[in-house]
């Protein structure tokens, strides 16, 4: 079965160089129209995005450039109109711009924190907040949030961007629950590319194998009508590979060792990893402790 985005309209954030610029360009070849949006400089001039747009066009496609800056929410507002006045609808949003201000917690300032806070997680939400009413209208969405194994396995130097990375994943979790009823299917995406963001940090062949047409392969995936939806996709290299994350059975330790020493005690138990269960909501951890509480106390919740 073949993918096609024909009569869609794709948002790309971040789209005038490296991921955003595959992802766009892999869109557009498929059908879709596609906003290239990336930040437009101190003249208002967005020539990488523009540059992207020409691309998209010499090869029979239709696009357009924005320089919206995805952290300023009246910037993203004004993208997604002049998206509506000129193609009405908007059926797939990737959000994937981003920023590094890497250093130790230590020696981090408050305002490198929050700056990435704003870019990767506010810019986000400002982004799918202005598509949200109009999928669900449609009833038909895709959205895909750029997460990052640093968020989901921690990275030396870079606790303002794990935080963020990882706050996608709670974000795309709630709203998979919130937009199931209307067809639209949110995931996330773990890649790892060489491009400017990452150059000195992959070294030699491994920055070209990485490359970003490498991962684009999976967005496709993620943005098309078979799409799943709360998938953590990593990709690079060609290599495609899901996250999940699992809870331990535990102990409960009722009605005796209820205490700090007794999950010391326990501690052994509580972390093992037999029967483990990936939980598909947040309520369904405080039934199971529910249930597991009322099991050691012989109380029977069904009545």
């Amino acid at each position: 079965m073949s993918i096609d985005f024909d009569g869609q309209v794709a948002i790309v954030t971040g789209a005038g160089q490296g991921l955003g610029r595959a992802h766009a360009l892999a869109l557009a070849e498929r059908g879709a129209k596609v906003v290239v949006n990336d930040l437009a400089d101190d003249s208002g001039k967005v020539a990488n995005a523009e540059a992207v747009v020409v691309e998209i066009k010499a090869a029979g496609g239709e696009a357009i450039a924005h320089g919206a800056n995805v952290a300023d929410n009246a910037q993203v507002e004004d993208m997604i109109k002049r998206m509506m006045d000129l193609w009405g609808r908007v059926d797939i949003l990737i959000n994937n711009a981003g920023i590094l201000r890497d250093k130790t917690f230590l020696k981090m300032s408050l305002e490198d924190f929050r700056l990435v806070i704003d870019v990767h997680l506010m810019g986000s939400v400002h982004c799918t907040k202005a598509v949200w009413e109009i999928m669900r209208e449609q009833k038909y969405g895709r959205v895909v949030f750029t997460t990052s194994s640093t968020g989901l396995y921690g990275n030396f130097g870079q606790a303002n961007y794990g935080a963020a990375k990882m706050a996608l994943v709670g974000l795309m979790n709630t709203l998979h629950l919130e937009g199931s009823k209307y067809d639209i299917r949110v995931n996330c995406l773990a890649p790892a590319a060489g491009t400017a963001m990452t150059e000195g940090l992959i070294a030699g062949e491994a920055f070209d194998l990485l490359s970003p047409e490498s991962v684009s392969p999976g967005v496709v995936f993620l943005a098309s009508r078979d799409a799943p939806s709360r998938k953590v996709l990593g990709a690079g290299g060609g290599s495609f590979a899901v996250f999940k994350g699992f809870e331990t059975d535990g102990v409960n330790l009722l009605p005796d060792d209820l205490s700090a020493d007794g999950v010391a005690s326990a501690w052994e138990a509580i972390d093992n990893e037999d029967n483990m269960k990936e939980l598909m909501a947040g309520f369904e951890q405080t039934t199971r402790y529910a249930l597991k509480a009322a099991t050691s106390l012989g109380i029977d919740l069904s009545k």
